[in-house]
């Protein structure tokens, strides 16, 4: 069976480093973009079964492209977890208006994002 993927869109290159390792140990592939054309072009070019997307992104907004890959339906079965630091009702609210499957606000702890995406992969936990 092929490894399963993940696409971080992360503008902040500390935070992409800490969730980048982590997605690694968790046995994916990672590929990482910082804004958010870039997230659109990586996703048409090979859909990842997971994207990792932050809210507050150059180009497009987290948001944006959300909404934009829900209108594809050869994305449907592309899981998106949002990650943001304004984590208020609203904008929780407002990310799975726009189709998000999770939604995380920083700080948030390892164990936290780990069990989303395990979650979110249909995937058991190792540990």
């Amino acid at each position: 069976m092929a490894e399963k993927s993940v696409l971080l869109v992360e503008d902040e290159d500390n935070i992409a480093m800490a969730l980048g390792y982590l997605i690694r140990k968790l046995g994916y592939e990672l590929r990482r973009v910082a804004d958010g054309n870039d997230a659109l072009a990586a996703i048409e070019e090979r859909a990842p079964d997971l994207v990792v997307l932050d809210v507050m992104l150059p180009g497009r907004s987290g948001f944006e492209v959300c909404q934009i890959v829900r209108r594809d339906p050869a994305l449907a079965s592309m899981k998106i977890l949002m990650i943001t630091a304004r984590g208020g009702a609203v904008e929780k609210r407002k990310g799975f208006a726009m189709g998000a499957d999770g939604f995380l606000t920083k700080p948030f702890s390892n164990a936290d994002l780990s069990d989303q995406i395990v979650l979110l992969m249909g995937d058991k936990a190792d540990g």
